[in-house]
């Protein structure tokens, strides 16, 4: 963008950066107010010498500088008229008001010095000669190396000229004077003073640069932080409100995301046989675009989810549905259970979602279960699968959590792990599902000493509550050894 805006024409600049061009216009407004300000304090200086003091100053420079007033004051109008209707200033206005106000001294040399000066002196010791080093200088404004130099450029050769118009000639070898030597001088410090005011111009033109570009990029900052705080409560809005009322068991879900939106979701629906389905997903990566895939992902789910079918049916359409939508490198893993209210009955499915924690009241030990099939998305079809049956006791709990809570890791690179998870659970076991939920992330928060979240955090918990009088209660051990005994991986025995 820099590289563009030193080649580019004034009118180009403003197609291509408009913000550039409007700081280049706010700029010239400030120059030609500058300007116009100095012309009237230059002209009431000449009219004091003339009108109080009786110099023999030629009373025609107050006209030129009434003259040169009145254009900068049309180039200003063009100027805020520009900045108000976000308009251009074609680059022929630009230079030629370059060479008109550079001009405007050597006019004031030529024509209007007064004449009790010697000749060789009129073009040296002239307050027209002051003029143009705050003309030049207020060039800088500009913000454009060129003007500036044509400036000095101008200013040099139309130096030249007037004091020429007064009978200065080039000095010739070994006959020279002082006033001769003197223009010289003087043209070759207008024009030095040309090219540094060039590049103080282009170093104000870096800045400025450099400083709407950070300010672009903080404004489209802003904009996506926007965009990602909306883009966050519409997620969090589609997480359940209300705690399910299921008879025999009490339930609890919460979901921190890592960034703004994460990949990480869990919901809970009542089927029409008056069975509860509670299930949890966690689509790989976290962020914008596994967002979108969960908000995807909980749509199939709970369109499947609806007791028409059983778990295993559901699970391979909703993998049919969402795997056309993942790209090779996405996938997601998945769970569901399906409560039985009053019974302790509980059918669980898992998709690539491991390990699940199973708390037993009765010893007081957690089981790691392993997950039954692939993630979603792996394979196109899942054919074949069914659920664990499992028969739960009045304080059993079935924990699922997604992998954020056990692999956030310590400043010395040590994960939190699934072994003091489950001895959290352990310990906490005879609370509400909610504060179980809020001391395992306490406890891993505690243990990550200040290491940031890398990962979204995701868990529901389940808890079986006494059961009704009359109903049969079957303990989860020997429902295990009913199930596929590969499926549970191993036992954390309790604390002693």
């Amino acid at each position: 963008m820099s590289n563009l805006m030193r080649m580019a024409s004034l009118r180009q600049l403003r197609q291509t950066s408009p913000a550039f061009y409007r700081a280049v216009l706010e700029s010239e407004k400030k120059r030609i107010i500058a300007l116009v300000v100095f012309v009237l304090f230059f002209t009431i200086l000449k009219a004091v010498r003339i009108f109080v003091f009786g110099s023999a100053m030629s009373r025609w420079g107050l006209l030129a500088a009434a003259l040169l007033i009145a254009f900068e004051l049309v180039l200003l109008w063009s100027v805020l008229r520009a900045l108000r209707f976000a308009g251009a200033i074609s680059d022929t206005m630009w230079y030629c008001g370059t060479v008109l106000e550079s001009l405007f001294p050597a006019i004031g040399i030529a024509l209007f010095v007064g004449t009790n000066l010697p000749q060789d002196y009129r073009p040296l010791a002239t307050p027209w000669v002051l003029f143009y080093y705050p003309l030049i200088l207020l060039s800088v404004l500009r913000l454009n190396p060129w003007l500036c130099v044509l400036s000095g450029v101008i200013s040099t050769l139309g130096y030249v000229v007037a004091a020429y118009s007064w009978g200065w000639r080039l000095p010739e070898p070994g006959r020279f004077s002082v006033t001769e030597t003197a223009v010289v001088y003087f043209a070759l410090i207008l024009l030095a003073t040309g090219i540094m005011a060039a590049g103080v111009a282009f170093e104000f033109r870096e800045q400025v640069s450099s400083a709407l570009r950070e300010a672009e990029m903080q404004h489209q900052l802003k904009q996506v932080q926007h965009e990602l705080q909306i883009a966050r409560s519409i997620q969090q809005s589609l997480l359940p409100r209300v705690l399910p009322q299921i008879p025999g068991f009490a339930v609890a879900g919460w979901s921190k995301s890592a960034d703004d939106t994460g990949g990480d979701f869990y919901d809970w629906k009542r089927l029409a046989d008056g069975r509860w389905v509670v299930f949890l997903a966690d689509v790989t990566g976290h962020g914008i675009g596994p967002a979108i895939l969960a908000s995807v992902c909980r749509a199939y789910s709970r369109a499947n989810l609806t007791g028409r079918d059983n778990l295993g049916t559901a699970l391979k359409n909703i993998n049919d549905a969402f795997a056309e939508d993942l790209t090779p490198e996405r996938f997601a893993t998945f769970v569901a259970t399906v409560l039985q209210g009053d019974s302790g009955h509980v059918e669980l499915l898992s998709a690539g979602h491991a390990p699940l924690f199973l708390y037993s009241a009765r010893d007081r030990s957690v089981q790691f279960m392993d997950a039954q099939v692939l993630p979603l998305g792996i394979v196109p079809e899942l054919d074949g699968v069914s659920p664990v049956d499992l028969r739960l006791q009045p304080g059993d709990i079935v924990l699922l959590v997604t992998d954020g809570f056990f692999e956030w890791e310590n400043p010395l690179l040590e994960q939190f792990g699934k072994q003091r998870l489950a001895e959290v659970l352990q310990r906490y076991s005879h609370q509400e599902p909610d504060v179980i939920i809020a001391e395992i992330y306490n406890a891993v928060l505690s243990f990550s000493q200040g290491t940031p979240q890398k990962d979204d955090l995701t868990a529901v918990l389940i808890k079986c509550m006494a059961t009704q009088s009359g109903v049969e209660s079957v303990e989860l051990e020997s429902s295990r050894k009913q199930t596929n005994p590969a499926t549970f991986s191993s036992v954390l025995e309790p604390s002693p």
